[in-house]
Order: C-alpha cells, then structure tokens, then sequence
C-alpha cells in the first residue's frame, strides 16, 4: 500500500526528533578551520574516511596555510602529501586547480554560491552543499552513502541518485534541518544503521522503519 503524502511527513518529523534527542552533538566530522580547509578535506573525504581525512590535514594545512600556497605548490609534492586519502594524482589536481581558480576568479575567497562552487576542479554538489551550509549557513543537504542507504530503507526516496534524493528529502523535512540531518543520518550509519550489520533490535527510529528486520 503506497504511503500518502502527509503521513510520510509526519513519519520524517518523528524520525528527525529521535534522532536529534539520540544525536544532540552531531555536526560535521571534518577538521577545518576555514572555509578553503573545509573544501580541501571534502575534496580529500571523496572515497576515503573522514577520520583518515583528519589524519592528513594538521600537517597538510600546516604546510600549506593559504589558497595560495595550494595554488602554487609542486603537483607531485601535493600528491605524495595526500597519498593516504586515495586517489591522490587526481585529488592532488582537483585541489590545486581549486586554489588556482579561487585565487584567479574569486579573488581568494571560496565563492558561496552553488553555481560558482561546482565550477571548480574536483567540486561537485556534495562537497558544494558542505560547504555552503557549513561555512555560509546556507540550507544545503549533502547526500553521502549514508545518506542514499538511509533514506532508501527508510522508504522516504527510492532512488541512488543524489540530486533527486536531495530534492525530494528536502520536501519532506524542515529547511531549518537541512544541514544537521546529514550529520545525524551520518552518526546513525556509523553508530547503529551499519551497512553490512544493522542493530535494528537497538534502533530507535525502527517503529518508524519500512525495512526494519525486528
């Protein structure tokens, strides 16, 4: 039987409350200081843990404290300085194509508009939507993988696509939550929701749950 609409409303609000009351401290995971940190780490989390992310970045930042410094640092240097993250020639170009892009187009300053931030090398709506709600408060919603397996056993999209999931969670849920439901969602995933093994038996939004396996 097919769900009607006000009733997945108010099943997403309920979701969202216990998660905010078994969450209260989620927030982005990331390590950064300022807003061109920020970008660098997401641009280095593609594919990679957040928590190898902050592994690498206090020596990285440290090395190279600037948008310029990035722009200008030797390709293959950087590259042996991210080589833990993965991917790290292709990483290494999207990050110094960024800064060179940041300090020739927007004098310096990361742009915070979505269109000028997937613009850049390496930038695409995930890492754009951290960094608008991250660094200028803008409501964004940043679809990671905990995201698409989330919200799909959830039922609240049937889709593996992150732009339409984006759109469509964001008709479900209050534009003021955007920014911390990732977060939530996130330590969901990592804490109880686990891929491979799901507590669905120590799992407070299982009453709300479609695919609950109690």
């Amino acid at each position: 039987m097919r769900e009607g609409k006000q009733k997945k409303l108010r099943r997403a609000l309920d979701v969202l409350s216990i998660l905010e009351q078994t969450y209260p401290d989620a927030k982005c995971s990331l390590h950064y200081t300022s807003t061109h940190e920020l970008l660098i780490a997401t641009i280095l989390s593609a594919q990679c843990t957040d928590k190898r992310v902050n592994q690498v970045t206090p020596a990285l930042f440290e090395k190279y404290p600037t948008i310029e410094s990035f722009a200008r640092s030797d390709i293959n240097e950087l590259s042996k300085d991210i080589h833990s993250c993965g991917y790290h020639n292709q990483k290494s170009k999207s990050i110094q194509g960024s800064a060179l892009t940041i300090l020739n187009e927007y004098q310096g300053d990361v742009p915070n508009s979505m269109e000028d931030l997937v613009s850049l090398p390496g930038v695409g709506r995930k890492t754009a939507n951290c960094v608008l709600g991250e660094c200028f408060n803008v409501p964004s919603m940043v679809i990671d993988t905990h995201m698409v397996r989330i919200m799909n056993l959830l039922k609240f999209v049937q889709s593996k696509d992150p732009k339409i999931i984006e759109l469509e969670l964001m008709v479900l849920f209050p534009e003021e939550k955007w920014i911390k439901l990732t977060h939530l969602i996130i330590d969901h995933g990592r804490a109880v929701c686990i891929a491979r093994r799901p507590q669905c038996h120590t799992c407070g939004i299982a009453p709300f749950c479609p695919s609950n396996q109690n």
